[in-house]
């Protein structure tokens, strides 16, 4: 079973994206692929790759609305390209009003996109994030993106940081498939 995941940590200024391919292959005692098999003898191997990541930057002298078309526009672009099964969000953290009204506006258009593309969506929150790439929900963001260069083997830290983050919540969703999400039932 081969997915698609695309990750997005949202934002207006800077919207990071992340695509990667998860392969799940369960093999019997002979070798032969088992694709539905369940018991003990069966061997299962899981591979990432990683597709390709990157930002998405709107300007701050640039008006609202302008703004969020260019984030409409290339998300409509991404999503065209790189074909996902499954999109994975990181949940809103609120630390500053301001900041969060203009990411949550963010959100709105990507929820938009994704409603009119019809692909599935998850979320998770930082902490969680943080607990699926590291095992501490408190983890501090260097450990997150080691964890994701490591997951990914990837010899350097995915750049600049909203894209490694986006990685980070794509990764998460691979590891934690079928919690909320049918998409991992579809062949």
């Amino acid at each position: 079973m081969e997915k698609r995941i695309l990750g997005i940590d949202p934002g207006l200024a800077i919207l990071g994206f992340g695509t990667i391919s998860a392969t799940l292959q369960r093999f019997n005692a002979s070798g032969a692929i088992a694709p539905k098999a369940t018991n003990s003898e069966v061997i299962t191997k899981r591979e990432l790759t990683l597709l390709d990541f990157g930002v998405i930057q709107t300007s701050a002298n640039v008006e609202m609305g302008k703004r969020l078309c260019t984030i409409y526009e290339d998300l409509n672009t991404l999503l065209e390209q790189s074909q996902p099964d499954l999109v994975a969000i990181e949940k809103l953290f609120f630390y500053r009003m301001a900041s969060t009204i203009s990411v949550a506006q963010a959100r709105g258009v990507i929820m938009l996109v994704l409603a009119q593309h019809d692909i599935p969506f998850v979320e998770f929150t930082p902490a969680q994030i943080k607990q699926a790439l590291t095992g501490w929900g408190n983890a501090k963001k260097y450990e997150v993106q080691q964890a994701v260069a490591q997951e990914l083997d990837l010899d350097y830290i995915p750049r600049p940081d909203d894209a490694a983050d986006a990685l980070a919540v794509a990764l998460t969703a691979w590891y934690s498939r079928g919690q909320g999400s049918e998409v991992w039932d579809q062949g």
